[in-house]
C-alpha cells in the first residue's frame, strides 16, 4: 500500500536564485528558533545544483543569523560511495559552500562512509544507520531533498528494491546516474523529520514534480511520492519546475 501523503505546501518562486534565497532564509530561521527553544537541531542535506545555491546563501546569511553553528548537527540523505575528497560527494560540496565558512565543527558533521572506511556500500549503510540510530537526534528538524527528472529522491531510483526496505540506510549499486555505488537513507528514514523540503528548479524537473504531486501514482514509478514530514512537507519550486502542476 502506498503511503497516504499529507497535502504539501507548494511555494513557487520566479527563478532558481529567488528559490535559493527563500530556502536558505527559512532554514536559518528554523535553526535559530529551535536553538532558542533549547533544542540541538539536526538537519539533513542533499546535493545538486540548487542545493549548492542554497548552501552558498546560507554561508552569506549565517554570520549575522544569530545561529550558533557549533551546535547544529549535519547529516545527509544520500552520498556517492567515492573517496572523501572527491568533488562528486555531496559532503564535499556542502563543506566548500558553507560548513567551513561557518566553522561547523567536525564532531557535528556526519558524513556517510567512503571506500576507505567501509568494505562495501552495504557495510557503509549499516554503519551510517547505526550512527544515526545512536545519535541524540529524535528526528531531523528539516530534511532537504532534490528530485530527479525520473522522480528519484536521494539515491532511491524508480523500480529499485531499496524503495521497499524499512531499515535506516541502504547500499545502492547500479545507479542509473554515475557514480554507480551510493549509500542512501530509506524512504521511512527520510521522512523521520519534522519538515521535509523538496527543492526543484528547471524545466527538466517539471514532469517529475507533476507526477510526485499528482493524486495518483506509485513510489515505484516516482519515489519522491514516498516521503513526507511528520509535521509538514513543502515543495520549493521555481516557475519552470512548477509548469506542469
Amino acid at each position: 500500500m502506498e503511503p497516504t501523503l499529507v497535502p504539501p505546501r507548494i511555494e513557487v518562486h520566479p527563478d532558481a536564485a529567488a528559490l535559493a534565497i527563500a530556502v536558505a532564509g527559512e532554514l536559518v530561521s528554523r535553526i535559530a528558533d529551535a536553538q532558542a527553544a533549547g533544542v540541538l537541531p539536526a538537519i539533513c542535506l542533499t546535493g545538486g545544483t540548487i542545493a549548492d545555491a542554497v548552501h552558498h546563501e546560507i554561508a552569506r546569511l549565517g554570520p549575522d543569523s544569530g545561529v550558533d553553528w557549533t551546535a547544529v548537527e549535519v547529516w545527509w540523505g544520500d552520498e556517492r560511495y567515492v573517496d572523501r575528497d572527491s568533488p562528486d560527494r555531496n559532503a564535499t560540496q556542502a563543506r566548500a559552500a558553507f560548513l567551513a565558512a561557518l566553522d561547523v565543527p567536525e564532531l557535528r558533521i556526519h558524513e556517510m562512509p567512503t571506500p576507505s572506511s567501509a568494505c562495501s556500500v552495504d557495510e557503509g549503510a549499516r554503519a551510517y544507520g547505526a550512527e544515526l540510530r545512536n545519535s541524540p537526534a529524535q528526528e531531523f528538524l528539516v530534511t532537504m531533498l532534490g528530485v530527479g527528472p525520473d522522480g528519484h529522491v536521494a539515491s532511491l531510483f524508480p523500480g529499485f528494491p531499496q524503495l521497499h526496505i524499512d531499515d535506516i540506510a541502504v547500499g545502492v549499486t547500479g545507479s542509473p546516474k554515475p557514480p554507480p555505488n551510493r549509500i542512501s537513507l530509506t524512504l521511512p528514514a527520510l521522512g523521520y523529520s519534522a519538515s521535509v523540503w523538496f527543492l526543484a528548479s528547471g524545466e527538466a524537473k517539471a514532469d517529475a514534480v507533476g507526477r510526485a504531486l499528482a493524486d495518483q501514482g506509485s513510489i515505484d514509478e516516482t519515489p519522491a511520492r514516498g516521503v513526507q514530514g511528520t509535521a509538514e512537507t513543502i515543495w520549493f519550486l521555481d516557475q519552470q519546475a512548477a509548469s506542469r502542476l
